[in-house]
């Protein structure tokens, strides 16, 4: 019996050896067949995964600076390229943009975002398009950002207070936890209006919800990449997609419900202003609607705008407090521009900021070194980019984070230096002319083309004005005792470039300048 079981053992890592070099044969001999951009040679079964490390627009970053701006991986058995240079994003957001205008669909998204139902992720075609004509037109166009701007004034004055609280008490305050929480009570508003019987309850748990997806769509899920596991759940994570599914489902079911009855009962907010769930509700009751919104597309269009507008405005927001503290002179040179704009008995508004063109270029600065790093595409055709051939079913990676710091384009990277991006008496500098929203493609903090964010103009309305309301209240310290202590500004994994620490900071209100009462 056991000289049968040693026979099988041998005949099956036979069997598994001989199989994993017959594939890697066809597909060496597939590959030279094709010019397919240069890369390191795969390992059998994991291919390249296991040069990625915990964050993999660094790794991706140091790949490109030995075998070029376009290299090919397999990740598992999944085959895909990385482009970290701005022609060849030139290549894949502009010239081929409809080859690469879909996005990959990894287990997280199909379990935790109703499939395809939602608009992030949903793949290039007449439901996109529709989606995102109407995000430009009513959901996130001009007309809606102006009805719902006192929600955004009303979540930064709140902020601002509990601030001036801890700054009275003497207290360390977590700037990440708190930009989170009011980023994602303003959303939580605009989206929704807070119409909940236990409005703080469910504030707290959407809060929890949106932490936890972002948690679970930056997890590496093996099941994803290795096609021999492909139906396994070897890390339990399928488990945890379906809890917190059910759980974002059954609020979005309550919170449905309740603006139905509202709208039976023709039962207004007293101010007429419509949330996006109202203008969601009409256009799927709406007959003679260009398409026709089911409940799961509502629910999925509302989880994209948390998971899109709360985590990124907030660590943006805090990547550039923690570089002004590590640069006072910029801090001090942004409030003196703030102080003589909107003086000292009032706080700055939304209104504001274009006449603030420091603290923008604070902002796009902050934006060029600390962005969403990767932008995640799909091919759906054979195409040639940069001269190499990019099969169909390819993931398309775009380095964001490594373009913004490549010296080809920027004097001086790795310096955050926001007068790179102010009006220069050097001609040869036109920096200053960069526009953030990716028509230059050495700069794509928003992506570019059909599939960049809808959400631009309400993610610098809360980043900019935000960062100024916290640049005008108060002094910013991370030492104890008023001593100086270095900014950790090490990065963390995430898909939107978390800090790996914390920023904790000691917050200092201004002396007779209490203007958000």
């Amino acid at each position: 019996m056991a000289s049968d079981l040693h026979f099988y053992a041998i005949l099956f890592l036979i069997w598994l050896i001989s199989t994993v070099l017959i594939r890697i044969i066809f597909s060496n001999s597939r590959t030279r067949a094709r010019h397919l951009p240069p890369g390191p040679i795969p390992l059998p079964i994991i291919g390249h995964l296991h040069l990625l490390g915990p964050i993999p627009h660094q790794a991706f970053h140091k790949l490109s600076k030995r075998y070029g701006s376009l290299i090919h991986l397999r990740l598992g058995s999944v085959p895909a390229v990385v482009a970290s240079n701005a022609d060849i994003a030139r290549e894949i957001l502009k010239t081929h943009e409809t080859t690469f205008a879909s996005r990959p669909q990894p287990s997280a998204i199909r379990y935790l975002a109703y499939g395809t139902s939602g608009f992030a992720f949903a793949p290039y075609g007449p439901y996109w398009k529709f989606m995102k004509k109407l995000c430009m037109s009513d959901l996130l166009g001009g007309r809606t950002l102006d009805q719902l701007q006192p929600i955004r004034s009303e979540e930064i004055r709140r902020f601002l207070r509990l601030l001036h609280k801890k700054s009275n008490g003497g207290e360390a305050v977590d700037v990440s936890r708190e930009l989170v929480t009011m980023t994602n009570n303003t959303v939580s508003r605009m989206a929704m209006s807070c119409i909940c019987s236990d409005s703080e309850g469910e504030a707290e748990e959407m809060r929890k919800l949106v932490h936890e997806v972002a948690v679970l769509a930056g997890t590496f899920n093996i099941s994803d990449y290795i096609g021999l596991c492909r139906n396994l759940d070897l890390q339990g994570l399928k488990k945890r997609y379906k809890d917190v599914h059910q759980r974002f489902d059954a609020m979005m079911e309550r919170i449905i419900k309740e603006h139905e009855e509202q709208r039976k009962m023709k039962i207004g907010r007293g101010d007429g202003v419509k949330d996006i769930l109202d203008i969601l509700l009409e256009i799927s009751e709406d007959e003679s609607a260009e398409m026709k919104l089911t409940r799961d597309n509502i629910k999925a269009f509302i989880l994209d705008i948390f998971v899109a507008g709360t985590d990124t405005s907030a660590i943006t927001t805090e990547w550039a407090l923690a570089e002004l503290i590590k640069h006072p002179d910029m801090f001090k040179k942004a409030r003196v521009e703030i102080d003589s704009v909107v003086g000292k008995n009032r706080l700055v508004e939304e209104s504001d900021v274009p006449n603030l063109p420091y603290l923008q270029a604070i902002v796009k600065e902050t934006l060029r070194l600390h962005p969403s790093p990767l932008l995640h595409r799909e091919s759906t055709e054979d195409c040639k980019i940069g001269g190499y051939d990019v099969p169909a079913n390819t993931l398309v990676f775009v380095n964001v984070w490594a373009i913004g710091r490549d010296p080809e384009h920027w004097v001086d990277p790795l310096e955050f230096r926001p007068e790179r991006f102010m009006p220069s008496d050097d001609e040869s500098d036109r920096s200053h002319h960069v526009d953030v929203r990716g028509q230059h493609f050495h700069y794509l903090p928003f992506g570019s083309g059909r599939r960049g964010c809808p959400g631009i103009s309400l993610a610098l309305q809360v980043v900019q004005t935000t960062l100024a309301s916290m640049i005008q209240c108060f002094d910013w310290t991370v030492g104890i005792d008023g001593e100086s202590a270095t900014v950790d500004m090490t990065e963390g994994p995430g898909l939107t470039l978390p800090r790996a620490h914390p920023l904790l900071c000691f917050p200092v209100a201004r002396a007779n300048l209490v203007p958000f009462n």
